[in-house]
């Protein structure tokens, strides 16, 4: 019996040694393509960033397309459950829901203003016509899912009589919307960190147009394409 477990201790720490290492090796390998770009990163330098030799890094990925696509969907899954994780103040808010979409607002910005989510997002663009079905699988993984999260906790909380909407799915959307866009361009795109007073600035400001849509105090009524058409063609009739 004894002998058994003396034997099976070898073999865990082998297994966890080997997943801290190719953890290391991904971890490395997004820093380096982050910082170099896909087409100018090579294997001995992402080996020299993990610390390992660079057979090493063959042994657990093929080559260095197979450790590309790995390392930003490991960096995506990572990303994705930050983002859905910041979501939680709006599972059963107790109080204000306008304190819930804050409080849920500033840990998105937050995340959407990491350096890691930046550099994701820079390489996914950059490497789109390269990796066209990579983009396709963060974005269904990542931002789809979080538009899918967010639109339900706003259905539940419209059911409640909380918020006002026919329609969570482009609620959500705009939601995020008002917290991105304006988030990306007074940063340029990541290329300038905003202080925590100015992410709190847009984080207000996108709670409170939301709010003035889609608060159930809200008296303006919601515009449809086809009456707003129909309108104007009658305006121009008379």
């Amino acid at each position: 019996m004894t002998e058994a477990r003396t034997s099976e201790a070898p073999r865990r720490n082998a297994s966890r040694g080997r997943i801290d290492k190719r953890r290391a090796i991904l971890d490395a390998a997004f820093r380096v393509f982050a910082r170099e770009g896909y087409g100018q990163s090579c294997v001995q330098e992402i080996a020299a960033e993990a610390g390992v030799a660079k057979p090493t890094i063959y042994n657990h990925m093929h080559d260095k397309e197979s450790l590309f696509r790995e390392a930003m969907e490991t960096v995506a899954v990572r990303t994705a459950d930050r983002n859905l994780a910041a979501l939680d103040p709006l599972r059963e808010p107790s109080g204000d829901v306008g304190n819930a979409l804050t409080e849920t607002g500033r840990l998105l910005l937050r995340c959407h203003c990491a350096d890691e989510s930046w550099a994701l997002r820079r390489l996914l663009y950059a490497e789109a016509a390269r990796f066209p079905d990579l983009l396709e699988s963060v974005q269904r993984q990542g931002g789809r899912r979080l538009v899918e999260t967010l639109a339900d906790r706003l259905a539940r909380l419209a059911l409640a009589g909380r918020l006002r909407t026919q329609d969570p799915d482009v609620a959500a959307e705009q939601f995020l919307a008002l917290l991105t866009g304006p988030a990306e361009a007074r940063s340029v795109l990541g290329t300038r960190p905003l202080p925590e007073g100015e992410l709190d600035d847009v984080v207000e400001a996108a709670v409170r147009t939301f709010l003035h849509a889609y608060s159930p105090a809200a008296s303006t009524p919601a515009v449809r394409f086809s009456d707003a058409d129909g309108a104007g063609a009658a305006g121009g009739r008379g």
